[in-house]
C-alpha cells in the first residue's frame, strides 16, 4: 500500500508536466497561424452587420459591413468605442473581432 501512494505522486508529478507541454504546444501552434488585428484612436474601420443592425427586407444580398467608422477610444484589449465621420459616437463598444480596417 504504501508503495502505492508513492507511485501515485511520481505520476501525478508527470501527468502535470505533461499537461503543461500540451499547452505549450498548443499556444505555440496558436501564435504561428493568429492573424492580431490592433486599431489606433484616428484609424478607419468597418463595422460587421450582426442581426440587431441588420435592416429589414436587406436579405442575402444585403451589405455585411458598414461604415466607415472612427476609431475613438481604445477602452479595453481588443474592444474599440467608435463615432462616425460627423462625430457622433456609436453606443456600445465593439470587438475586434467585429471589425476590420477600412483602406481608402
Amino acid at each position: 500500500m504504501l508503495v502505492n501512494l508513492e507511485l501515485l505522486d511520481e505520476r501525478r508529478d508527470l501527468a502535470h508536466i505533461r499537461m503543461a507541454a500540451q499547452k505549450q504546444r498548443i499556444e505555440r501552434y496558436y501564435n504561428r497561424r493568429a492573424n492580431l488585428r490592433y486599431f489606433k484612436v484616428g484609424d478607419l474601420v468597418l463595422r460587421k452587420v450582426t442581426q440587431n443592425t441588420w435592416e429589414l427586407n436587406a436579405g442575402k444580398l444585403g451589405p455585411a459591413w458598414e461604415g466607415p467608422y472612427q476609431v475613438s477610444t481604445v477602452t479595453g484589449k481588443g474592444s474599440y468605442e467608435l463615432e462616425t465621420q460627423n462625430g457622433e459616437k456609436l453606443s456600445s463598444k465593439w470587438n475586434v473581432a467585429q471589425l476590420k480596417r477600412y483602406y481608402c
